[in-house]
């Protein structure tokens, strides 16, 4: 699909439209949606914003590309003066004391946002049904989940509610709800954007990132978001990436796809022959493809979930009615701390804290934790042998489709084995990118640490090619 930014900056700059009525439009389609995928709208500020950029065209000033875009704040990010709330009800009068680094950097490129957006509270799920707002329904059918935990972001992005939306993965929190609806979700390399003004759920692998329905529209949000940021100490310095060189794909040479992902008796029989498939399709364009080797997915999803819960332990535990969220009263001061965590977390969330604090406890920190953290380490090696033979790295997103509403809610082992695909990526750090192609949840490219751009590039070798 063509960019939608460039498509709208050309409207705004030849007057064929107004600010103020784009972003009314969209608001408006917004207020009407029957997804669930609005915590709350930002209309006083969006519709203050528009004016200016308004202003600005009549007086025949020059605005930037991103000026005047409208897009969506999954919300878990901090913007002054909103509710950031997390979709839960520990937090569900917070109101935000700063913006976070990300969204404040597009602001200050002049786009405008729209709306705080649905998701697994503290992205806690796989489904953005763990949420005080109501289940997200899938933007293609909506008796089947929207993925998660940026589910809200992906299903405006799918219905153009929104131009684009900044999700945030920790294993897989924008690529597998855009792998859900047909569109694109890119998850940086750990680091180059900043995670200041996140709400943290796993620290070592949360992720800010863009998901659009174009790869060129991805390069433009994440050149405006990456960068060194003095409050957020992992981050490191990055170069814009042209459009031009996004273009260029005669660097790709290999590409790599997990044998064992594909030979997994969990991976639908459709998905698996549609990845094969296309396989093939690669291989027609002189482009050599090779079997690899990596950890079971078994051994992953564990992995991940072992370090992810005892951070998630970690980062919400100063959520107690004291120091944040909100307060229920009991007789005394522990057992206020007791009911106020207890009635404000969600089931999951609660199992997530448990679980976590039980990882970090004497006896079962040096058995499974460190463990954890070694079989990181060995992840992280896997890949850099991985990118000595190959340039990228194709896998499925999912091993299956999304499911019906409610069924994961049921289930929450099959929900964490959702992540299959996406956690060990994430591990190791990697830019990742979904594409709707290949199969119906799309395809996952990665390739070695700080090469995002090359991910952009074979993305847009696959829109070459089919």
């Amino acid at each position: 699909m063509e960019s939608q930014i460039h498509k709208i900056h050309q409207q705004l700059v030849n007057k064929e439209i107004t600010c103020t009525r784009l972003v009314q439009d969209r608001l408006n389609l917004l207020k009407e949606n029957t997804y669930n995928t609005v915590n709350s709208l930002l209309d006083q500020q969006a519709l203050k914003l528009a004016n200016k950029v308004d202003a600005k065209i009549a007086k025949g000033e020059t605005i930037g590309l991103l000026e005047g875009i409208p897009f969506g704040i999954k919300d878990v990010y901090m913007v002054q003066g909103t509710l950031t709330t997390a979709s839960s009800d520990i937090l569900k009068n917070y109101k935000s004391p700063y913006t976070a680094t990300a969204i404040q950097k597009l602001l200050d490129a002049g786009a405008i946002p729209l709306v705080k957006e649905n998701c697994d509270s503290f992205g806690h799920g796989s489904s953005s049904e763990n949420t005080i707002f109501g289940a997200v329904k899938n933007a293609v059918n909506s008796n089947l989940v929207g993925g998660g935990s940026s589910g809200g972001s992906a299903v405006n992005v799918a219905k153009d509610y929104t131009v684009f939306s900044i999700g945030g993965d920790t294993g897989g929190s924008i690529r597998q709800p855009a792998g859900y609806n047909n569109v694109y979700g890119f998850k940086p390399t750990y680091g180059r954007v900043s995670r200041f003004g996140l709400i943290a759920y796993a620290s070592s692998t949360d992720c800010v990132g863009p998901i659009a329905k174009s790869t060129e529209d991805i390069r433009i949000v994440l050149n405006a978001i990456s960068g060194k940021d003095e409050k957020d100490q992992t981050t490191f310095h990055s170069d814009a990436i042209s459009k031009e060189r996004s273009l260029k794909t005669i660097a790709i040479k290999t590409v790599g796809y997990f044998k064992n992902f594909v030979e997994n008796d969990a991976l639908d029989h459709q998905i698996k022959t549609d990845f094969l498939a296309y396989l093939e399709k690669i291989k027609k364009t002189g482009v050599e493809v090779k079997e690899l080797e990596f950890f079971e997915s078994d051994t992953l999803v564990s992995t991940y979930y072992t370090l992810a819960m005892a951070e998630t332990a970690s980062n919400l535990s100063r959520l107690d009615g004291t120091n944040y969220g909100e307060r229920l009263e009991a007789e005394n001061l522990k057992d206020t701390y007791a009911i106020t965590r207890s009635e404000n977390f969600s089931e999951e969330s609660k199992r997530r804290i448990v679980g976590g604090n039980q990882l970090l406890s004497q006896g079962f920190s040096d058995e499974i934790y460190l463990k954890g953290l070694n079989i990181r380490d060995q992840i992280s090696n896997n890949f850099e042998k991985d990118f000595k033979e190959v340039d990228i790295i194709l896998s499925p997103v999912t091993p299956a489709t999304p499911p019906k509403i409610g069924d994961s809610l049921k289930d929450p082992l099959t929900m964490y084995l959702s992540d299959a695909y996406t956690v060990g990526f994430s591990l190791g750090e990697l830019p990742t990118l979904t594409v709707p192609k290949g199969t119906s949840t799309g395809l996952q490219i990665s390739a070695a640490k700080k090469n995002d751009e090359l991910v952009l590039q074979f993305a847009n070798f696959l829109n070459d090619l089919i």
